[in-house]
């Protein structure tokens, strides 16, 4: 047992997700057992515990902890959700929602990177998860709807939002984030009816964008 590595994943409960107002028992326990460091490369190894977003190549990062276990927090996945990730990047928030929830569809328009996901995956056992290589706002992923879709990269404004909204089930919950540097906010999207989507503001947050998000439009003079 690495035990500088469990008191770093330790910490990072204690000192970095408990203060950011994340007080799910579920979410603090799933992110205080699952190894993050074995979904870093190996360069970062040492930083896998760090508040910081991560380099997993393809110009790619791993979201910080604290994002991470808040989003978990604001879908509050249920033991039978069927859930879709847009983002699977190495797999680590797969891991969480897997361990969370239902089935998972991970969607990575990286092959290299989906590669990667099932490796580290795999050395966990997970049930009912799978990792697709595809574009996930290209068009409906097959298999919805989905009571839960986490997106793992921003946005640059709501145009996308339409596409994954269809996709959700009835009281299903979508999170992400939009907007542009300097401002961005983390939203949690919930279905309500079939036609009526409550979009509800949770916090100010910089994340990457995502891989071939929906250029926003420009007004031109």
């Amino acid at each position: 047992m690495d035990t500088s590595i469990d008191s770093a994943r330790f910490n990072m409960v204690q000192q970095q997700i408990r203060p950011w107002n994340v007080a799910d028992d579920r979410v603090l326990s799933i992110m205080a057992d699952i190894p993050r460091e074995q979904f870093v490369p190996a360069a970062y190894r040492n930083l896998a515990y760090a508040d910081i977003e991560i380099p997993i190549g393809e110009g790619q990062t791993m979201l910080a902890p604290k994002v991470v276990a808040h989003m978990l927090q604001a879908l509050d996945i249920r033991t039978d959700d069927k859930i879709l990730e847009i983002g699977t990047g190495t797999g680590y928030v797969t891991a969480c929602l897997s361990h969370l929830g239902g089935h998972v569809v991970g969607m990575e328009i990286h092959a290299s990177l989906a590669e990667q996901a099932r490796t580290a995956l795999q050395a966990l056992q997970p049930q009912r998860l799978e990792v697709r290589v595809g574009d996930g706002l290209e068009e409906p992923v097959n298999g919805h709807p989905f009571d839960v879709i986490a997106v793992t990269g921003s946005l640059p404004d709501t145009a996308a939002l339409g596409t994954l909204e269809r996709q959700l089930a009835p009281g299903g919950r979508l999170f992400t984030v939009v907007g542009e540097e300097p401002v961005m906010e983390a939203l949690l999207v919930t279905r309500v009816t079939d036609r009526d989507f409550r979009r509800q503001s949770l916090f100010e947050t910089s994340v990457p964008a995502l891989e071939k998000a929906p250029e926003p439009e420009r007004f031109v003079f």
